[in-house]
């Protein structure tokens, strides 16, 4: 359990966090993780679907799930004073869900809704097409969501062995924050989630780290625009060289007065939308940026993008530049932490990847720190195009990208 009091609230954020994701599924388990976390939600011993959603309506909260390709996060938010029975509902959700048969079947259905939606949606197939093609057949590679086959084909067995084999207490983190009294937390949280929940004798399967592959991935699909994402190798989370790395991210295209904001959107017209983000996980991570723009423009797009990872990695960046991307990112850092939600969020990412708080002041002297002469270092490892990957999705001419198939 990781808590942190928020007294200046009137709200708290419980969530558990289970140390399980996509990535620890196998081939014929794809989507068994996000599948679970829907039917939490499909009725306990003690509740229907519809007591769930009444109950939590008549709390006035929020109650909501999220599976990423490492955890699987079950949260609820609250008025202060409905904190335990808040707990009480999220821990017969985790604890005691039926996996009825029936809905089981109606889930699939919905599902499978979920991944066609993905389809219709170009910025997130482009995305998840990416990750495919820069990760290949490692776990991380995979969709989130599954694969039509292994939803159509799973069963309640399958969905209760996956839970004895990872949904340990071992790989569990309740994290909590917003206003509360500590002692009589502990005590509540002791009564619902720390007796009758027995250590599994199922091993967690071991991770394995991924290896990242270059090279050109182009899809035709009928839209108005081609979707881009070019992807780079990046660092772990918890890397040392992640606060610089962030820098850099929000010089090349993290913030609107980055370069690639500026040079393709402002400059050019050529894109609305342009963006980079770094995804850091346990045992890798990626440095991907996305585009959309008119088929006739994709080579011109690649190309300025290119030139400017290319730019970076040989140069680094300018004093000025690296000031103000230090500014933005002290700034995005210190809003998004200003609700009981992204503390609750902070507290269970930060025990699941270095089993200990880093405090906000702590992070703010990181980022601080962070000097020129850094960035460069990292800029010359990280901002290299011979590992680069390019996917394509949309309206592609014949020949687009031909340089750099």
């Amino acid at each position: 359990m990781v808590t942190e009091r928020m007294p200046t609230l009137k709200s708290v954020t419980v969530g558990v966090w289970v140390n399980a994701g996509s990535r620890d599924e196998q081939p014929s388990q794809a989507g068994f993780s996000h599948f679970i976390e829907h039917m939490l939600f499909k009725g306990t011993r003690n509740r229907s679907s519809a007591e769930i959603s009444r109950e939590i309506d008549a709390l006035g909260g929020e109650m909501n799930a999220f599976t990423s390709r490492e955890t699987t996060t079950y949260y609820v938010k609250v008025l202060d004073q409905q904190l335990e029975r808040a707990l009480e509902l999220l821990s017969d959700l985790f604890h005691h869900s039926r996996f009825a048969p029936k809905e089981i079947e109606k889930e699939k259905q919905v599902v499978l809704e979920e991944i066609r939606m993905v389809q219709d949606d170009p910025e997130d197939l482009v995305q998840e097409l990416h990750m495919g093609q820069v990760l290949g057949r490692h776990p991380l590679g995979r969709s989130i969501l599954g694969r039509e086959k292994t939803i159509r084909g799973l069963r309640r067995r399958d969905l209760l062995n996956y839970i004895e084999t990872y949904y340990d207490p071992g790989q569990t983190v309740v994290s909590i924050a917003g206003n509360f009294e500590q002692a009589k937390l502990d005590r509540l949280v002791v009564r619902y989630f720390g007796k009758g929940w027995a250590a599994t004798t199922a091993p967690i399967k071991g991770r394995r780290p991924p290896e990242v592959h270059g090279g050109v991935l182009l899809k035709k699909k009928r839209l108005e625009q081609v979707h881009l994402c070019l992807g780079l190798k990046g660092v772990v989370a918890g890397h040392p060289d992640r606060y610089a790395l962030y820098a850099l991210n929000s010089v090349l295209g993290g913030s609107v007065s980055s370069r690639l904001f500026q040079e393709v959107r402002e400059k050019r017209g050529l894109a609305y939308s342009i963006y980079s983000f770094l995804s850091g996980y346990s045992d890798g991570g990626m440095i991907t940026v996305y585009a959309a723009t008119r088929p006739k423009e994709v080579d011109r797009v690649v190309d300025l993008v290119c030139r400017e990872i290319r730019q970076i990695g040989i140069k680094g960046v300018e004093r000025a530049e690296l000031e103000r991307a230090k500014t933005q990112m002290k700034g995005s850092l210190m809003l998004s932490l200003e609700s009981s939600h992204s503390r609750m969020s902070k507290l269970a990412k930060d025990e699941l990847t270095y089993g200990r708080h880093t405090s906000l002041d702590d992070m703010l002297a990181h980022i601080d720190r962070v000097n020129v002469e850094q960035v460069f270092n990292v800029s010359r490892q990280f901002f290299k195009l011979d590992s680069l990957a390019i996917t394509g999705l949309g309206p592609l001419a014949p020949r687009s990208l031909q340089a750099y198939r």
